[in-house]
């Protein structure tokens, strides 16, 4: 308590011009663009805002107070700092001279608000029969890879997804930092950790995978995969650890599948790539989309089955659910709702096996209306 008192002040002390905006609800990210240029993002959009720093001195002196709170330091050698404040918020920080119109600063802030599939759904972001499939997709513990640029939403989807996990799992949830909010009984939550100084203690998301594999776990979550621990993650994946997910950056379900199989490449085994392609099309069973749109607003975009990869050596996905075209309303919101293509998962059989309420018919392709 002590400390985080101090670090309050320590933002009170340094970060004024933007303190208000750090106690408003309503702004998710603060982003400083040298001392006299301040934008926020207000639900999905951004608007620049009047308050600036006195100079760039302020503005460096803050940045250095605040590094300093969290035990890091940035320096001419260190011109970058990428940390989690104790509060859950992420701070990036770029310093001159790699950033040429003075120190620039992300603040993505941490919130506590948990949110249900249902408050997903009245939020317009999935429509009902989408988040009931993948509610079936979680029972039956299908490996998920969560899919969507910067902002898009992936994590929030992530934590969702985690919720819907069933009753007498052991989950263990490896990130960057800690931002999913999940919401189970038996859960272990491991964070990396950065080299210090001296170049030493580093922990990554490969190393904690490796050590989570001996922790008796039915279910792996990994926050971001950006790295060669991919090829660890689909390693379990193939190995028994049923409804394992993590998240990429990509813009679609392809591009997602093929990020992966290049983040593997970078792993240690050495593998051919026909036999790196059977294994990350083996582990991946479902990937799910998800987009920030021109208005803002966040939505489950595609719902596609992973099917093997083409003679060609190009992935095989089946789209299920798409929002097939967004369409601008007068108020300048974009509508658009996920809808079924036809196309009939490869194991509707499981579904039916198991007396899940989801029919065939479902899937069947929404007839539109003659203009």
């Amino acid at each position: 308590m002590q400390a985080s008192n101090v670090f309050k002040e320590t933002i009170q002390q340094n970060l004024g011009p933007v303190v208000r905006f750090l106690d408003d609800p309503t702004v998710s990210e603060i982003l400083i663009n040298g001392p006299k240029e301040i934008f926020v993002e207000r639900k999905g959009k951004l608007e620049k805002v009047s308050a600036e720093f006195p100079d760039e001195d302020a503005l460096r002196a803050a940045v250095n107070s605040i590094a300093q709170s969290v035990g890091r330091r940035v320096t001419d050698d260190e011109p970058r700092l990428d940390a989690r404040l104790p509060d859950g918020s992420r701070i990036a920080v770029v310093i001159p001279p790699c950033s040429r119109k003075g120190t620039t600063v992300s603040i993505r802030k941490f919130t506590n608000n948990k949110i249900s599939f249902g408050d997903y759904i009245k939020l317009g972001a999935v429509t009902e029969d989408g988040a009931r499939f993948l509610d079936i997709c979680m029972f039956l513990g299908k490996n998920i890879l969560v899919s969507g640029g910067t902002g898009s939403g992936k994590t929030t989807l992530l934590s969702l997804l985690c919720t819907r996990i069933p009753k007498g799992q052991r989950i263990i949830v490896i990130e960057d930092s800690s931002e999913l909010q999940v919401d189970y009984e038996h859960v272990v939550m491991f964070e990396t950790r950065m080299a210090n100084s001296a170049g030493k203690g580093e922990v990554t998301i490969k190393d904690l995978l490796k050590s989570s594999l001996r922790l008796r776990p039915d279910r792996i979550i990994v926050g971001e995969v950006r790295s060669s621990e991919a090829l660890e993650l689909i390693n379990a994946m193939n190995t028994g650890h049923k409804g394992c997910m993590g998240t990429v950056h990509a813009n679609t379900p392809e591009d997602a599948i093929v990020r992966l199989e290049a983040l593997a490449q970078g792993g240690d085994a050495k593998i051919s790539e026909k036999a790196l392609r059977s294994q990350v099309s083996s582990a991946i069973e479902v990937i799910v989309q998800v987009s920030r749109f021109a208005d803002g607003s966040r939505k489950i975009s595609h719902i596609s089955e992973v099917l093997g990869f083409n003679p060609d050596g190009s992935y095989q996905l089946a789209p299920l659910f798409v929002i097939p075209k967004m369409t601008r309303k007068a108020d300048g919101t974009l509508e658009g709702r996920l809808e079924p293509t036809g196309q009939i998962p490869s194991f509707m059989n499981e579904i039916i096996d198991n007396n899940l309420p989801f029919p065939q018919s479902k899937f069947l392709k929404t007839s539109t209306p003659a203009a």
